[in-house]
């Protein structure tokens, strides 16, 4: 028995413990709070607490679940890896860091949790040593970095409170302007670590990364961990007006990946572009002030997602590592089991009815629409879902109609039949896991009071959305026409986002940084603080020696003048 096939055991254990003592946290409204004081400086306690009630133990099972069947995959996948033990080790740090973040209320420890996703992450992107990996790892790790730095100065912030046990204070101290200040600080780190724009190109650039890692940092991990910190601290934005601008940019979040991916050809970025279609989907729920809907559709995100991604990293192996899906075509015919894992993921993303999807997706739509807010907002989720059937049944067409595009297709049966075992555990998810959760989250029926046609809006937008995913593959056919080449542009290029990002942002600090260092660290500071330091102290030094000779030769001069007048009067 192989590494992969102990840590699969292993953590399908774990998993299957934490949802059952979170089965028990809900049923008996348990919620245990740990604390452990690491030292006292300065009247200022360094506090590791751990809380633990039914979120942090879901998410935790959701997180070893999902992390325990990627696991399964990943020993056929990357066996013919050589340094499959340091991949192995890299994906441990990864959940270990995810677990960490998931019971933290501390700054502190939410800190080691939320840069250890952050490293972590950047070493598995560069995983495979190349240029694209390389330039994608730089933009993940500095885009998430002033996530970093934001969290940093929130903790530099909560000194005024003499204690980092930040989920004390969110409560009592909301009109307090330093709480208001670190909860701004608060918000960009949970945007930066969630793809929001303006951060929101460093997404489908991790997409470089192993098949594997993608399957668990879009799923359940590293995505997710700014939702989660926001669903934490929702009493953050409960009573402030700023909510309403960060409303609005999830919004156009979901709406500018939705479209992107509707003239995207790269199998992975479709799915990752779907991820931050969903991600600013959870924002928004969020900021209308639904926190545990926002966790739900969480939960449900990460099964399908998952299992999304898993089977695509069968497609792209299968062709030769080929990932533009105009060369695909009659993959059912080939791979039939694939095949049916794969649409009934992309169909619980779509909000199929009786998918795990469809029963956050068609709760969150009900209540978008039962609450008295702004038309735009709710148009342009309704229209950025409508985005997210498209996208999909492009893809199906794509990838399972027409002719067969290939010149070969690598299908060896011992390593393909256990690469399907590995995605059975997720399927049985992304098939039960919708009603079994929303029973368990919400077991008093919701009062919903819709008339017929608004209730019927996701049946609408799903065949709405099957016509117009056929109409963008008919276009994507004809993109060599010059008609369409600035729609497409402008459109696929995520408004510009990437560009705006290397060359706008990232591009210009590091001119900046290079900068100071060529004419700060290397040049008048090196001159003067460096060696100049150096210099003056041999100088002194040099001086110091001339006057210890000359008042030596001095003292010695006026102790044989003494001796003289001393025998001169004796005499």
């Amino acid at each position: 028995m192989n590494l992969g096939m102990i840590l699969f055991i292993m953590l399908f254990i774990f998993s299957i413990f934490m949802f059952f003592l979170g089965l028990i946290f809900i049923l008996f409204n348990l919620i245990y709070f740990i604390e452990y004081n690491i030292m006292t400086i300065n009247s200022c306690s360094v506090v590791m607490t751990i809380l633990l009630d039914w979120k942090s133990l879901f998410f935790m099972s959701t997180v070893l679940f999902i992390s325990s069947f990627i696991m399964f995959y990943s020993k056929n996948y990357m066996k013919d890896d050589l340094m499959f033990n340091r991949f192995i080790m890299l994906m441990l740090m990864f959940i270990f860091s995810m677990i960490l973040l998931i019971i933290s209320p501390n700054l502190i420890s939410i800190l080691l949790g939320w840069d250890g996703l952050g490293l972590i992450s950047y070493c598995l992107v560069i995983y495979f040593q190349n240029l694209k990996s390389f330039n994608a790892g730089m933009i993940t790790v500095l885009s998430n970095r002033i996530g970093d730095v934001a969290l940093l100065m929130s903790i530099a912030w909560m000194l005024n409170y003499g204690s980092w046990n930040y989920i004390f204070y969110v409560d009592f101290l909301m009109n307090d302007s330093i709480m208001i200040l670190i909860s701004i600080l608060i918000f960009i780190a949970a945007f930066t670590k969630s793809a929001q724009i303006p951060f929101s190109s460093w997404l489908p650039a991790a997409m470089a990364a192993p098949t594997p890692v993608s399957s668990l940092v879009h799923s359940s991990t590293l995505v997710t961990a700014g939702v989660y910190l926001l669903i934490r601290f929702e009493s953050l934005f409960h009573d402030m007006s700023i909510k309403y601008l960060f409303l609005l940019i999830s919004s156009l979040t979901m709406l500018m990946s939705g479209l992107s991916a509707n003239f995207e050809f790269d199998l992975k970025k479709i799915i990752a572009l779907s991820t931050l279609s969903q991600l600013g989907m959870m924002m928004s729920i969020l900021f209308l002030g639904f926190k545990e809907l926002a966790f739900f559709h969480l939960l449900m995100h990460a099964f399908f997602k998952a299992l999304l991604f898993m089977c695509a990293g069968i497609l792209i192996h299968s062709m030769f590592d080929l990932q533009d899906i105009r060369m695909m075509g009659s993959i059912c015919n080939q791979m039939p089991l694939v095949s049916i894992c794969f649409n009934f993921s992309n169909l619980a993303l779509c909000g199929f009815p009786f998918l795990s999807g469809f029963y956050s997706k068609d709760l969150i739509l009900e209540m978008m629409m039962m609450i008295n807010f702004n038309f735009l907002i709710v148009l342009i989720l309704l229209f950025s879902s409508l985005l997210t059937v498209s996208y999909t049944f492009r893809l199906i067409y794509f990838s399972m109609i027409g002719t067969f595009k290939m010149f070969s297709l690598n299908l060896f049966s011992d390593f393909f039949s256990e690469l399907n075992k590995s995605l059975l555990g997720l399927m049985f998810m992304v098939l039960f896991s919708g009603s079994l959760m929303s029973w368990i989250l919400f077991p008093l029926p919701l009062m919903i009071c819709l008339p017929l046609y608004l209730k019927l809006m996701p049946l609408y937008l799903i065949l709405s959305g099957i016509f117009m995913g056929y109409y963008f593959y008919y276009l994507s056919l004809k993109t060599m026409k010059i008609n369409f080449y600035n729609f497409i542009m402008y459109f696929s290029t995520m408004w510009f986002m990437p560009i705006i990002s290397t060359y706008g942002m990232i591009k210009n600090f590091m001119l900046l940084s290079k900068f100071f260092m060529v004419y700060g660290d290397q040049e008048w500071t090196e001159f003067y603080l460096g060696q100049g330091y150096l210099v003056y102290l041999n100088k002194f030094s040099s001086l110091l020696d001339l006057l210890s000779f000359y008042l030596n030769n001095l003292i010695n001069l006026m102790l044989i003048f003494f001796f003289l007048m001393f025998f001169l009067i004796l005499n």
